[in-house]
């Protein structure tokens, strides 16, 4: 068998429900089992139980998919898949971001807000839009209609422009006072109180 048709039974092993299936696991394994280890919710040294609850879910979600079993649209292992693209690009878009911000202007504040709370606020906004697009629920929303009004080069520009805009009002923005605190509680997370942890002494 040459390498040419060894390559291409190969691509074609890849395009199956069983593939598509392997990267949506691994991804909510591992979120799974990192907030459960994380938070403690089982309580300290369950690592085992952790994993057997985290495999399981993550089982939950993709045999349906393997088996055909979802209804239309509502597969969340190809949501998954069509959002992880997006969502890669807005990782390193805000990786980006963050070194610009450790840079230049992490005591910054605009609009009372952090540099930091700013960036968490916009790529929450942005992950919603992504996986709802890729749901199918994007059909009639703002992301479409400026798409098709305007074209997605267009869109995207733009986007792009506004980013580094609010980038530079933020960099060249009033100093602003930092308490000696994690990022996550600067912008409002504090995931002792979230579940439960941690107390006051």
């Amino acid at each position: 068998m040459s390498i040419s048709s060894s390559l291409q039974s190969a691509m074609r092993s890849l395009d199956s429900p069983l593939m598509d299936a392997m990267l949506p696991f691994l991804l909510i394994f591992t979120v799974i089992f990192a907030v459960l280890e994380k938070s403690t919710l089982l309580g300290e040294g369950k690592r085992n139980m952790n994993t057997v609850i985290a495999i399981v879910i993550s089982l939950i979600v993709v045999v349906p998919h393997i088996t055909n079993s979802y209804p239309g649209r509502f597969d969340p292992v190809d949501v998954i898949n069509s959002a992880l693209p997006q969502v890669s690009i807005l990782i390193v878009a805000i990786v980006m971001v963050l070194i610009l911000i450790g840079l230049f202007g992490q005591d910054k504040i605009f609009l009372g807000l952090s540099m930091p709370g700013w960036v968490a606020a916009f790529s929450i906004v942005a992950i919603i839009f992504i996986f709802a697009d890729a749901a199918g629920y994007g059909g009639t929303g703002v992301t479409s209609w400026l798409n098709s009004t305007f074209g997605q080069e267009i869109t995207t520009v733009v986007v792009m422009i506004l980013v580094f805009g609010i980038i530079i009002a933020f960099i060249t923005g009033g100093e602003g006072k930092r308490e000696n605190i994690s990022a996550l509680n600067r912008i409002g997370i504090d995931f002792k109180k979230l579940f439960g942890g941690g107390g006051h002494h």
